[in-house]
């Protein structure tokens, strides 16, 4: 499944000059928790979040040591600034963590854990084109057991092996596929647990399958036919023995 198939389509955005209290109002109004900053061309420049909104609510640490820690870097200067922020250009988190549209989930969910955030701004061909939440991979996981499975069905059984599924016993339960019933070959049944295991969102196939002939052990016929009446040239040419 591809990260196009469950982004949010419909993206709410902010510009790096918008202020802090509008954006809390923006953010309390759609009722998310962050959105991407993109500049006057479109393209993505950062991510802010309500959590840079409460940096701002706890503002500066009390310190007699204040100036010249500020002077000098002697706290961490990245905190200080976020805390001292007017603008969402200011509070953001830059360079920001993307995912392209037509990305595996598997893939979206790994840079989530990796780099720690909760959403990843959705690109295609550069320009934003939504966006893809850790609730959107997980509704995403509970329905990849149906994905799954009719992929199996339609893909493996019906249009690649030209076999009709409903004559199977085909179940998906947690990535682990179960195939059931009687093929005519055992390389059939072979060619079904392998296409079948590639298919996204299968883990593990349990192949039940039973055949009425195996052919493991049966050799291809030769592709030369000899022709007919022909002779050995070897032998015919190899000299005969004598008796002595």
């Amino acid at each position: 499944m591809k990260v196009r198939e469950v982004m949010s389509r419909e993206v709410v955005s902010v510009s790096p000059d918008m202020r802090l209290k509008e954006l809390a109002a923006l953010l309390t109004d759609h009722q998310i928790s962050g959105v991407p900053v993109t500049d006057a061309d479109g393209r993505v420049v950062g991510v802010v979040s309500e959590a840079d909104v409460l940096m701002k609510q706890v503002g500066r640490p009390p310190s007699r040591r204040r100036p010249l820690e500020w002077i000098f870097g002697e706290r961490d200067s990245e905190e200080m600034r976020r805390r001292v922020a007017a603008t969402v250009g200011e509070a953001m988190t830059a360079p920001v963590v993307t995912i392209d549209a037509d990305r595996p989930l598997r893939e979206a969910a790994a840079r989530m854990v990796d780099d720690k955030v909760n959403r990843l701004p959705v690109l295609e061909d550069g320009r934003l084109v939504g966006i893809v939440t850790r609730a959107d991979l997980v509704r995403a996981y509970l329905h990849r057991d149906e994905e799954a499975l009719r992929a199996v069905r339609d893909e493996v059984f019906r249009k690649t092996m030209w076999l009709d599924p409903d004559a199977y016993g085909i179940d998906v339960r947690e990535g682990t596929l179960t195939l059931s019933g009687k093929v005519d070959r055992k390389s059939t049944a072979d060619i079904l647990d392998r296409l079948s295991g590639v298919v996204e969102g299968i883990d593990r196939v349990d192949n039940r399958l039973t055949w009425e002939l195996d052919d493991s052990n049966i050799e291809p016929p030769s592709t030369i036919e000899p022709m007919p009446g022909a002779v050995d040239l070897t032998a015919r040419e190899r000299p005969r023995r004598r008796n002595r």
